[in-house]
């Protein structure tokens, strides 16, 4: 997620900033081994990418939150007081 992340850095460049790398990865990513059993194709598929579009996105604009050192907002670091 931080190569993604720094790949978004260079949007201005680019022009693949975090929604457009998470629509061009979300499916590698998200990979549903159910959906590709039961065959979908046509709205189904593009919704179900939609939604895993939706979560990296999410993840890519989340990643110090989620993946960074500092403990998130409300929450105790290990043996810390709680934050925020």
């Amino acid at each position: 997620m931080r190569h993604l992340l720094r790949m978004a850095s260079h949007s201005s460049r680019t022009n693949m900033h975090a929604r457009n790398l998470a629509i061009v990865w979300a499916p590698n990513l998200l990979r549903s081994k159910d959906i590709e059993a039961t065959g979908f194709n046509g709205t189904a598929a593009f919704m179900e990418v939609r939604v895993q579009s939706i979560v990296v996105e999410f993840v890519l604009t989340h990643v110090e939150q989620l993946f960074g050192d500092a403990p998130l907002r409300g929450m105790a670091p290990p043996g810390g007081t709680v934050v925020g």
